[in-house]
């Protein structure tokens, strides 16, 4: 999945809502404690398991306003939550957040702040009150996900607070991992918001071991980011390609797993040189393209091979 982005309109509504609330915390410094912004916001907060559907269940159940339940038919919702495998909720009427007990912390800290995202944004509870099967398109859906996610790391990565930090010292992935740790996020998460700060063309890749076969279990290409300027200047360029190219210099089984400079043709097929790194975490393999400039045009010597 290629990242999306928001027009400009909406990005700068999403960040006064966003800077408004890190106002209002007394704009702390990393990590953000996010049950200060439940406090702020008045919202709650419970956790339930997808592999017991009786604890789902019970805490639908539980779900009343004024006397009266928000949800008729708990059992429709745990259908729901587990044929889409559902990790976060926000249920508008009880202004409550249900996060699935059996994410890591980490990962429960983003589930979190998404919905959180979804709930500052006045429009998603207007449309997830309606017939999602009717009313609510595929893409309108994918448009709300990619809103409240960019709410989410906004106001995890504190807005500017982390670009000032990011563009304080040379990039690498080193860099990334350390500003993950900073924050009280995770590396992907971390990786994402890097590359969409960037001003010039860079990548970002979530993906399977480039070493390691297909799965039917797991997508070969979770995310393919891009910075705007990348998106523009390398449109045909996909995360299949950047995998592909992965393959010739990335081996181990964790940690860095390979490093080299990868040249990509833009849409006018100028060759570029990109400084490529590849970590893997024993789940994904995180890369970041880092751009070197244009590559210098090689001029045959007499006598000379090529």
């Amino acid at each position: 999945m290629e990242n999306i982005f928001l027009n400009e309109k909406t990005s700068y509504d999403i960040d006064s809502r966003i800077a408004k609330i890190l106002r209002d915390v007394g704009s702390p410094e990393p990590p953000l404690r996010l049950e200060i912004v439940r406090d702020l916001l008045e919202l709650d907060k419970a956790f339930y398991s997808v592999t017991d559907g009786g604890a789902l269940q019970e805490t639908v159940h539980r779900l009343k306003l004024a006397g009266k339940q928000v949800i008729k038919r708990p059992a429709l919702l745990w259908d729901v939550v587990k044929k889409l495998d559902l990790k976060a909720l926000w249920i508008p009427d009880r202004k409550r957040i249900l996060l699935d007990s059996d994410l890591p912390a980490v990962k429960q800290r983003w589930g979190e702040a998404h919905e959180i995202g979804h709930s500052l944004l006045p429009w998603h509870e207007m449309v997830m009150h309606g017939d999602m099967k009717r009313t609510l398109s595929l893409t309108c859906q994918q448009q709300l996900e990619v809103e409240a996610n960019y709410a989410a790391g906004r106001m995890l990565f504190l807005q500017e607070a982390f670009v000032e930090r990011l563009f304080s010292t040379p990039l690498s992935f080193d860099r990334v991992k350390a500003l993950g740790k900073e924050f009280g996020n995770t590396i992907t998460s971390t990786l994402w918001r890097t590359v969409e700060s960037q001003e010039q063309p860079t990548f970002g890749l979530v993906s399977r071991h480039p070493q390691r076969e297909s799965s039917p279990d797991k997508e070969d290409v979770r995310y393919f980011l891009r910075s705007p300027v990348f998106a523009s200047q390398f449109p045909h360029i996909t995360g299949a390609a950047i995998l592909k190219r992965l393959a010739t210099f990335c081996h181990g089984n964790r940690g860095p797993i390979g490093s080299s400079e990868v040249i990509i043709p833009d849409i006018d097929r100028v060759q570029h040189v990109f400084f490529v790194e590849t970590f893997f975490n024993s789940h994904d393999a995180l890369t970041l393209g880092l751009y070197r400039g244009v590559r210098a045009p090689v001029v045959a010597v007499p006598g000379s091979l090529g």
